[in-house]
């Protein structure tokens, strides 16, 4: 590729905040709002005009569960969250806290609520496009881009919540992307039906996968429609006849490369018009006057880099439902890795050979996500949440979800503010039994004592 060299000039520069979190997703939320709400002054930048990322743009149509089959794991911040969006929903049982169906743009409100509330600033439409350094190990400067043209943003502490780790990968962080092969999981591109009818989804047959008899089995059987290649078919009831789709799957899309991302952007949008033919005419009592009403703004991506943090947790330590000294949340969510394209053949035969490597729990349990993960290593002064933490490829199977994601951004956030007020910026020197506490004041779930737990080696 050519080369061009930058114009020497100056730019505006902004150093008044003591914390800035780039990414608005689940996790960039709940680390403004927690780093505003200890104090410490805040800025939210996120490259959209929602907050929410692919709970909001990306019409992720329900959470995935709150609880570990027994009692509410994700507190604090998320409870908040999944409280809020119930009240907009009074059809739902009262106790629902697992398989709650999401009204996106209730949830952009609810996002807008708790970052403004706390007192954090929030900058849309704005784009993080360079990392400047002070010495090896501190970035001192970020670039972002918007209507106003460049300016550079300072901050005593970063908190990356962008989903693929650009702002610690761009400052020299280690990371990981895909597997071995560099392969990832597939992408999922979201939309809306509307004109449903809802009787006919509701007493239909479930179209899920794990259900032998699930309609996706005679679609893909037809031949008739051959963007849809394998069974992935999640859906939920989102508004009067109104169906939310977490359906379909892209391969080879990488979501640090824009040319590929555009591409996946513009099939997904056909895919989901081959799914409303399909249900149309394969579940005709539900979906044969749907209209296809939206498809997301943002590619449901599902992986892309990984950091190397002070601790990499590995698929042991969730076998293991391993406990930590320094754990900042636990987590319930089985492992959950796509298919891959060598195993589209097997995904058509149905869900065994998903199941085989979930590890799914049992009631009542979880394991601990160390602090330690959200720190990488080499840099001082960046904290990471959501799915690019510090994990094996199987785990991430397990961390990247929104209701995880919300509880590490509350961690992240308050350990930001901590390290500001404390430690000079220094991540690594936040007093992590004095972070456990506040946690817990705010409700964090964190049930084993930090003397009592195993460190996970």
């Amino acid at each position: 590729m050519k080369e061009y060299a930058l114009q020497v000039r100056t730019i505006p520069l902004h150093d008044g905040f003591d914390v800035i979190v780039v990414g608005g997703g689940p996790a960039g939320c709940t680390a403004a709002a927690a780093a505003a709400r200890e104090g410490a002054k805040t800025l939210l930048v996120e490259s959209t005009g929602a907050l929410g990322g692919m709970g909001t743009s990306g019409l992720v149509p329900g959470w995935c569960p709150f609880s570990d089959k027994q009692k509410l794991i994700y507190r604090g911040l998320a409870e908040k969250v999944l409280t809020a969006c119930k009240q907009a929903q009074p059809h739902l049982p009262a106790d629902r806290v697992d398989a709650v169906p999401i009204d996106a743009e209730q949830l952009k409100r609810v996002y807008d609520d708790l970052v403004g509330g706390a007192g954090a600033e929030i900058l849309f439409h704005t784009t993080l496009c360079a990392v400047e350094k002070a010495g090896d190990d501190t970035v001192q400067t970020l670039i972002l881009a918007n209507k106003s043209g460049l300016s550079a943003w300072r901050a005593p502490v970063y908190v990356d919540c962008t989903g693929d780790a650009d702002l610690a990968a761009w400052g020299g962080a280690l990371v990981q992307k895909g597997d071995e092969t560099g392969e990832m999981q597939p992408a999922t591109h979201c939309f809306i039906l509307s004109n449903v009818d809802e009787y006919g989804y509701r007493h239909g047959p479930s179209l899920h996968a794990s259900n032998p008899a699930s309609p996706i089995y005679a679609i893909l059987k037809s031949g008739q429609y051959p963007r849809i290649r394998d069974s992935h078919l999640c859906s939920s009831l989102i508004g009067p006849g109104t169906v939310g789709f977490n359906a379909g799957h892209l391969w080879d899309v990488d979501a640090t490369d824009p040319v590929s991302v555009s591409r996946a952007l513009i099939e997904g949008r056909k895919l989901a018009a081959q799914f409303r033919d399909a249900l149309a005419a394969h579940v005709p009592r539900a979906f044969s006057n749907a209209f296809l009403a939206s498809t997301g703004a943002l590619m449901g991506i599902r992986e892309t880099r990984r950091i190397e943090g002070d601790y990499r947790l590995t698929l042991a330590d969730y076998l293991a439902r391993r406990s930590f000294a320094d754990e900042i949340c636990r987590c319930s969510y089985f492992v959950d890795v796509h298919t891959s394209k060598a195993e589209i053949g097997q995904a058509l035969g149905g869900q065994q050979h998903f199941e085989k490597r979930t590890h799914r729990y049992g009631p009542g349990e979880s394991y601990g996500i160390p602090y330690r993960c959200l720190c990488p290593r080499g840099l001082r002064n960046v904290l990471v949440a959501g799915r690019s933490i510090s994990t094996d490829r199987p785990v991430q199977g397990s961390t990247r979800v929104m209701p995880v994601c919300l509880a590490m951004g509350e961690a992240a956030g308050m350990a930001a503010a901590q390290a500001v007020r404390y430690h000079g910026g220094d991540i690594h020197a936040v007093n992590v039994p004095r972070l456990r506490a506040r946690l817990m004041e705010e409700g964090a779930y964190l049930p084993v004592p930090a003397q009592e737990s195993q460190t996970g080696g």
